[in-house]
């Protein structure tokens, strides 16, 4: 795999295999990503689909079964130290020091990645400024907020100025108010040239955030573009979604055979319908249901955005 300057991040055929009692589990099976530098890019796709284990591989914690990863132009494999001192990590899961402030979390990072007591004393300080945290400085962690022990994550990722920043999940579990805060944080650090690799589950935050985006399912990379490339490679068809108290009735079933319609899902007591006519849909499959004697429990109509783009590639909702 050759280096390129443009280049932040590469995966050429990325393989991942885990070892279980029924045999090989393959998590990522062959996954080609690029990420240029400054890009805020993000990786999508349903809770298992492999974004977590794939972050893993690029992070040096988890070493890949087959193929080729790099960083900044280093193999993650080969040359995992020098991918190290180059990137920053954020994990889902709160991981700061408890027995340490909020200030100590800083400045011992930065004494970890080199620096001396003074410049990671004043670093720790600068980006607790720079986060809104500074009145935290001499507290707990474990006694922020969610949204502020997730800032203080990110602060600490940057303590060293990596070159690249990866997120797994970061405003999971946030709630709403919080979320946007935090998007306006990391908008902020792409401004000033930060390269970011965001994995989410959350469609409405890949739209409002990312450059580019990748679909991922089942360990593979089903399409990669821009938000408005995605909607137009993938039809992203307006999805009506409706269901029943019982069985689907049955002239719901011939739906795939009319014009304007790309295709029917048909589940337990549910169907899903993917349109480029959508007009006057929804209410023909309720009258459907009061004609077949079934109560419509449930119903959705999503106009054309990334989660129908989604839905489209995936042909299912997000597994929890």
């Amino acid at each position: 795999m050759t280096p390129s300057p443009e280049i932040a991040v590469r995966t050429v055929d990325l393989h991942k295999t885990y070892s279980g009692p029924r045999g090989g589990v393959q998590a990522v099976r062959g996954i080609d990503l690029e990420v240029r530098h400054g890009e805020f890019f993000g990786l999508l796709g349903p809770n298992g689909a492999g974004k977590s284990t794939t972050i893993g591989m690029l992070t040096t914690l988890v070493v890949p079964t087959a193929g080729e990863a790099s960083v900044c132009g280093y193999d993650v494999v080969k040359r995992s130290v020098d991918v190290k001192r180059r990137i920053g990590m954020v994990s889902q899961n709160n991981t700061l020091d408890s027995d340490l402030t909020a200030f100590e979390n800083l400045e011992f990072r930065g004494r970890f990645f080199g620096l001396g007591a003074r410049d990671a004393r004043r670093r720790a300080d600068e980006l607790l400024e720079m986060f809104g945290l500074t009145e935290r400085r001499g507290g707990n962690p474990f006694e922020l907020s969610g949204g502020q022990a997730k800032r203080l994550m990110i602060c600490r990722a940057l303590v060293h100025r990596p070159e690249v920043l990866f997120l797994d999940e970061p405003t999971a579990g946030l709630d709403p108010q919080t979320r946007v805060n935090l998007w306006e944080v990391l908008r902020g650090l792409q401004a000033e040239g930060q390269t970011i690799l965001l994995t989410t589950h959350y469609m409405e935050e890949a739209e409002a955030l990312c450059d580019r985006v990748a679909v991922v399912d089942h360990g593979r990379v089903l399409a990669s573009d821009t938000v408005d490339g995605l909607k137009g490679s993938t039809g992203a068809d307006t999805v009506i979604t409706v269901s029943y108290d019982g069985d689907v009735p049955d002239g719901v079933r011939a739906l795939d055979r009319r014009d304007g319609i790309s295709k029917v899902e048909l589940g337990e007591g549910q169907v899903r319908v993917f349109a480029t006519a959508p007009d006057g849909l929804l209410g023909e499959l309720v009258t459907a249901a009061a004609s077949a004697g079934v109560t419509v429990t449930d119903a959705s109509q999503l106009r054309p955005s990334l989660e129908t783009a989604f839905l489209t590639l995936t042909g299912r909702e997000y597994r929890e």
